[in-house]
């Protein structure tokens, strides 16, 4: 338990930040699942377009420290080269 002013304010801070990135990380998921979603009907076009809403909100989530750079690098690779095979098949 917080026993000083400061370690109380860095508590309520800390629960501040979490639930603020909680709300990040929740909507990122929402856009990769759009994603998936799309890769798995089978439409192109809609995948496609899926995924260039999804970059920019997978790039915020690097900026605002949510998570890693290469994470989401990878994550952006993989998922365009499974939207291009949608696209080939």
């Amino acid at each position: 338990m917080a026993n000083t002013e400061q370690s109380k304010k860095r508590a309520r801070q800390s629960e501040a930040r979490y639930a603020v990135n909680k709300a990040r990380r929740s909507r990122i998921r929402t856009f990769l699942r759009k994603v998936e979603e799309a890769i798995a009907s089978g439409d192109a076009a809609a995948a496609a377009l899926a995924l260039k809403n999804a970059q920019p909100e997978l790039a915020r989530g690097v900026t605002k420290g949510i998570m890693h750079k290469n994470t989401v690098s990878r994550k952006i690779s993989r998922l365009a080269s499974r939207v291009k095979g949608v696209v080939k098949a």
